[in-house]
């Protein structure tokens, strides 16, 4: 069930280079999110943006009441929420979307978080540690200036999580990318039987498009969530159309998680 809700601002803080985290209290929205879902919000602050932007969620306290949103300034639009201070006052829109949907049996995973797209991965990776699975993380930015998730999948300090991460400078954890450190992990788990049930891929598309090559290959059930520009939120614009084996889809509610067996990659 949709919400269309005023929520208020609690924090807007700056974690990184352009990278924000927003703190919103949207008591019915909050309730329902489930991982892989997302937030369309107004940007009611200034009258010309009139389309609401679609955000993933990070993170929800349904007992706070309180939605966390990372966000990245690619534009006016999320220049403006920079701004935003504690009590502004914004519609939202949630939850929206079909979000991750790993195996029921699935004891086994390994997410991969390049950039931003850490984000949608952390309630996916709290919902399987706490059905007692073993995750792997590995998370991947240009430098350590923007791995602005880390420190929050550590402090999650659950049995059987283990967090790797990469800088494209070598600035922090191991100089390359998420993808590398991604199929060495699926290659160890091949060599000694502990093959993972489920992969999970969200960032940059070539990223994903590597990643979900990798799963392909070791026969891993995977998933993605893609990016695309999203102007109603409920289907009925098609501005956020993906090219999938059965035709056109809308990424805002037949995704934005998609089976990798839906995509022409």
């Amino acid at each position: 069930m949709l919400f269309d809700e005023i929520a208020t601002v609690t924090a807007n803080q700056k974690l990184g280079p352009g990278l924000y985290l927003m703190t919103l209290k949207a008591p019915r929205c909050a309730l329902e999110i489930q991982p892989g879902q997302f937030v369309h919000m107004m940007i009611s602050t200034n009258p010309a943006h009139v389309l609401r932007r679609p955000f993933s969620v990070y993170a929800v306290d349904a007992r706070t009441e309180l939605i966390d949103v990372l966000y990245q300034v690619v534009g006016s639009g999320t220049f403006e929420m920079t701004k935003w201070q504690a009590g502004t006052r914004t519609a939202v829109v949630a939850p929206v979307g079909r979000g991750w949907s790993p195996p029921y049996n699935a004891r086994r995973a390994l997410l991969i978080g390049g950039g931003v797209g850490a984000a949608p991965l952390y309630m996916l990776c709290n919902q399987l540690l706490d059905k007692g699975a073993d995750v792997d993380v590995v998370l991947g930015a240009a430098t350590a200036d923007c791995l602005v998730c880390l420190d929050r999948y550590f402090d999650l300090r659950k049995p059987g999580l283990r967090v790797l991460h990469t800088t494209d400078d070598g600035s922090a954890g191991a100089q390359g990318f998420c993808t590398e450190l991604a199929e060495d992990a699926l290659a160890l788990a091949a060599r000694t039987g502990k093959r993972y049930d489920y992969v999970a891929a969200c960032g940059p598309e070539p990223m994903m498009r590597i990643a979900t090559g990798l799963a392909k290959l070791y026969g891993i059930p995977c998933e993605v969530s893609l990016e695309r520009r999203m102007a109603c939120g409920i289907g009925a614009c098609l501005s956020c159309v993906v090219d999938t084996v059965e035709g056109k889809k809308r990424a805002c509610v037949d995704g934005p998680v998609f089976d990798i067996r839906e995509l022409p990659w």
